[in-house]
């Protein structure tokens, strides 16, 4: 059995790292916040180039208190994409504002810039690009729309670490950027986690307000805020993790590479591809396939777990029927959601897994 995902393998390879750290915040009495979390919020600012970082229980948590900083709420609308997880979309909502979608590029699967000026109107307070399974979007033909009109870019960055554009680190772009750390992410936790980055002065102070229900200082609550604080053995975690992040990646895409060579002569079949001064982090290694159920069924078969990231575009679930969007109204969206199917990748992967699912693909292709 070829795991999907082996979160034990990550965690014999730190061990006495995340012990030690797990450790010293139990001796601390300090489980909330504290400097273990201060300390994160520097060293992941460090790593993004980018001036604050404020830790939260979730990447959701991240993307929510980020449209309140950008001043977005009832009445507003924000434009985003239907090929995400619905969190992006439900961050919106929770602050009121309506989600309105653009389709995404059918190479990437990122935002498509030229959709963007069409749906833009006076109602319009925020953009968020989703730098969907690793890779970044068009963030030059974005921001060129995005600054024309003086409307503010949430980047999110939930499956992007350490992803760059033309150099630039996932995050470092937009006004804020945010991260999930679930745990199976590049970054994980060993329970929720989540962080906004960001340059600017003002909305750094504003979220670190509203997750601590608004309150600057201890009782006086100047904001109506939220329970959105990072527990301290999460932070601690995460700074042990950190350390690890950039060979991590480079495993990936070490594993990546590999998968892409070995099934370039699968016409059944379409691999990733990684643009032109994108550093991709194959969070999610996924191909695509006209017959991705049976590709599915063969890999089973195999003892092999693939995924589906996502097989419903957002604009079609039941959840958001309101919104009032119907099928065709997206269409690339809604191929990827028939085509996508996600291979198992992880840093600690031995290479002859790759190698196994490749070749259980191209049975599958000869069969």
């Amino acid at each position: 059995m070829i795991p999907f995902l082996d979160l034990r393998a990550q965690y014999q390879s730190i061990k006495s790292e995340i012990d030690a750290a797990v450790l010293g915040v139990l001796a601390s009495g300090q489980y909330i916040l504290g400097e273990e979390v201060l300390r994160l919020e520097q060293e992941f600012a460090d790593y993004c180039n980018v001036k604050h970082a404020i830790a939260v229980n979730t990447g959701t948590s991240a993307l929510h208190l980020s449209l309140l900083a950008a001043g977005v709420g009832p009445g507003d609308e924000v434009i985003t994409v239907p090929f995400t997880f619905v969190a992006t979309v439900s961050a919106i909502c929770y602050t009121g504002a309506t989600p309105v979608f653009v389709d995404v590029e059918p190479v990437t699967l990122t935002m498509d810039p030229a959709q963007l000026e069409a749906k833009i109107t006076s109602r319009t307070k925020a953009i968020i690009p989703v730098h969907l399974y690793g890779q970044m979007a068009d963030m030059d033909g974005i921001m060129a729309v995005a600054d024309h009109h003086g409307i503010p870019v949430i980047e999110d960055a939930c499956q992007a670490h350490g992803a760059r554009y033309k150099g630039a680190s996932a995050g470092s772009i937009g006004a804020s950027g945010c991260f999930s750390f679930y745990p199976g992410k590049n970054l994980g936790a060993c329970g929720e986690g989540g962080i906004a980055v960001t340059n600017s002065d003002e909305q750094a102070k504003t979220m670190r307000m509203l997750r601590d229900w608004g309150q600057e200082q201890r009782y006086h609550h100047l904001l109506k805020g939220f329970n959105y604080r990072m527990d301290a053995i999460q932070g601690a975690i995460l700074r042990v993790k950190l350390r690890h992040l950039e060979a991590w990646t480079e495993a990936r895409r070490s594993h990546g590479r590999r998968y892409s060579s070995l099934l370039a002569g699968a016409s059944h079949l379409r691999t990733p591809a990684e643009a032109a001064e994108r550093r991709h982090v194959y969070h999610v290694y996924a191909i695509r396939s006209h017959d991705r159920d049976g590709l599915q069924r063969v890999l089973a078969a195999e003892g092999i777990p693939s995924g589906l990231h996502y097989p419903i575009p957002v604009h079609l679930q039941k959840a958001h029927a309101d919104l009032g969007y119907q099928v065709g109204e997206f269409p690339v969206s809604e191929a990827a959601a028939r085509e996508v199917l996600s291979l198992p990748i992880y840093p600690e992967m031995p290479v002859q897994h790759v190698d196994q699912v490749a070749a259980a693909l191209e049975y599958a292709y000869v069969s």
